[in-house]
């Protein structure tokens, strides 16, 4: 057994796919087969079942695998422990955020990094709360841009900036002419969504529970912008954060709550046992500045 063979067996189960993996792999497929079967031979134990249409870890290949995960994420981290102490401030960096998130955010700092870490290589990615964390516990993102609190064990958070609702309603919508209004005012008020799985619905729930809102049942967007356009339609109502307004825009008015403001925190989460954080805490810096 070695971690090339650990490799081979972490690639399959991901990709459910024996062609692909040897492709990540950089290996032919019958060749990345064979280590397989070695591997199998060697443990005395099934890993994969194999069918003509598809590939499934068996119960002890789950274990197996796990294993092999946990055993990569340790050797990524010597890795991490090497290239931090020759220059903390280069190399890989794979940095996600949720899609609510980034999709203001990454065009603003992609320049701030480029400039402040230029011998950072960067890649991004978008993909819910849920997704982000699974990847930074199993080592496929190196840190993530989250709402906050992320109470999971092991992950290291940093707050960044809060990021404020405001009420996004038709121009001409009744309450339009409100230069703020409170949160109770939106009681009985029937609010936009988001669909299940964003984070920032939940948040909007939370606000819609607080102060007597509805949630509005016939549309679930998948995105802030397919809101805006529902907005802009004059089909409703809706929270929209204020890293993702767009103030020139005619149609809608985005009326800010007085004070206590809801809000949404967002910080920069890593993993405890990596050695990045000086890499960590200047990107950081320029989140902060990307964010405005």
């Amino acid at each position: 057994m070695n971690l090339r063979d650990l490799q081979y067996v972490t690639a399959v189960a991901e990709l459910r796919s024996f062609v692909q993996a040897a492709e990540r792999c950089c290996v032919s497929q019958p060749t990345l087969s064979m280590q397989i079967k070695k591997l199998e031979d060697e443990l005395g134990v099934q890993l994969f079942e194999r069918t003509n249409k598809s590939v499934l870890p068996t119960a002890v290949g789950e274990r197996v695998i796990e294993s092999a995960r946990r055993i990569a994420k340790e050797v990524d981290g010597i890795k991490d422990i090497a290239d931090a102490a020759k220059d903390p401030l280069a190399g890989p960096l794979r940095l996600g955020a949720f899609p609510t998130l980034s999709t203001y955010l990454f065009p603003a700092l992609v320049p701030f990094i480029r400039q402040a870490l230029p011998r950072v290589k960067l890649t991004l990615v978008e993909e819910k709360t849920e997704g982000l964390i699974q990847q930074l516990k199993t080592g496929q993102l190196d840190a993530a841009l989250l709402a906050l609190p992320v109470p999971e064990e092991g992950l290291e958070a940093e707050c960044l900036f809060e990021d404020a609702f405001l009420l996004a309603i038709p121009a001409d919508h009744p309450l339009a002419p409100r230069k703020t209004i409170d949160q109770a005012e939106l009681a009985g008020q029937s609010l936009l969504l988001l669909d299940e799985g964003h984070c920032l619905r939940g948040q909007a729930l939370q606000v819609c529970q607080l102060n007597g809102a509805n949630e509005g049942q016939d549309v679930r967007a998948t995105g802030l912008e397919t809101l805006r356009q529902m907005v802009r339609a004059g089909l409703g109502i809706t929270l929209m954060p204020r890293i993702a307004l767009r103030p020139n825009d005619e149609q809608v008015r985005y009326i800010p709550f007085s004070p206590p403001t809801p809000s949404r925190t967002i910080g920069l989460v890593w993993r405890k046992t990596s050695a990045r954080t000086a890499l960590f805490a200047e990107l950081g810096r320029v989140a902060r500045q990307a964010a405005g």
